[in-house]
C-alpha cells in the first residue's frame, strides 16, 4: 500500500454491568471492504452464540439475519455502525467506522537509528537479557 486507501476500523468492546469500571478493548480488525468487516462480526456472533443465554443468542441471530443488511448498506453509506449485545452481566459491543488506512514509510533501503544497535536478541522466549 503507498497510497491512503479506504476502509473500516473494527473493534470489540466489553463492559461489565455490575462495576463502574470502563470497556475494555478485547479485540480489533482493519477490513478493507464493507463486506470483510460485517463478516468479522458475523463471525464472532455465530462463534459465540452456542455459548449466549437464549435472550442474548436471540439478538445476535436478529443482526444475522435482518440487522447485518441494514449495517452493509450504512457502511456503504460511509455511516458507522455498532452491534451490542448484554449477555447476563456483560455488554458486548462490535464497533465498525469508515477510516482512511494511512501508508507506513518503507524501512528498506533506509538507515535505522545508531541506538537500534544497542539491543541484543535474547537467547530463549523467556530468558533475561544477556550484557555484554
Amino acid at each position: 500500500m503507498d497510497k491512503p486507501q479506504r476502509g473500516y476500523w473494527c473493534e470489540c468492546w466489553t463492559e461489565d454491568l455490575t462495576e463502574e469500571t470502563r470497556p475494555v478493548l478485547r479485540a480489533s480488525f482493519d477490513a478493507y471492504s464493507a463486506p470483510q468487516a460485517d463478516r468479522w462480526v458475523a463471525v464472532a456472533l455465530r462463534t459465540i452464540s452456542p455459548a449466549l443465554d437464549p435472550d442474548a443468542s436471540q439478538e445476535a441471530w436478529e443482526w444475522l439475519y435482518d440487522g447485518r443488511v441494514a449495517t452493509r448498506k450504512a457502511l456503504l453509506r460511509a455511516e458507522s455502525c455498532s452491534v451490542t449485545l448484554t449477555q447476563n452481566r456483560t455488554r458486548i459491543t462490535w464497533t465498525i467506522r469508515p477510516v482512511i488506512f494511512l501508508p507506513l514509510a518503507h524501512r528498506q533501503g533506509s538507515e535505522l537509528a545508531s541506538c537500534t544497535n544497542d539491543f541484543k536478541l535474547r537467547t530463549g522466549p523467556h530468558s533475561p537479557q544477556q550484557a555484554d
